[in-house]
């Protein structure tokens, strides 16, 4: 399986983020749902993040999501 690379800016600063399709769905469908783009959605996980890294806590919150039902 292979990642899918994404590209945010961050507090004034550009990242890519690479990650299975399946989280990006989960992703892009919370913050449609929301009404908020995603790359909103990536800024609040990247602010409650503390040492984690990007990419995990954004796997993380995508699993909570859907363990939830979301």
């Amino acid at each position: 399986m292979s990642l899918a690379k994404r590209s945010f800016s961050l507090a004034g600063h550009r990242t890519s983020v690479a990650l299975e399709p399946e989280f990006w769905a989960i992703l892009d469908a919370e913050a449609r749902a929301a009404g908020t783009s995603l790359a909103a959605l990536v800024a609040r996980v990247d602010s409650g993040r503390d040492a984690r890294p990007l990419a995990s806590a954004l796997r993380l919150h995508a699993l909570a999501r859907a363990q939830a039902g979301r």
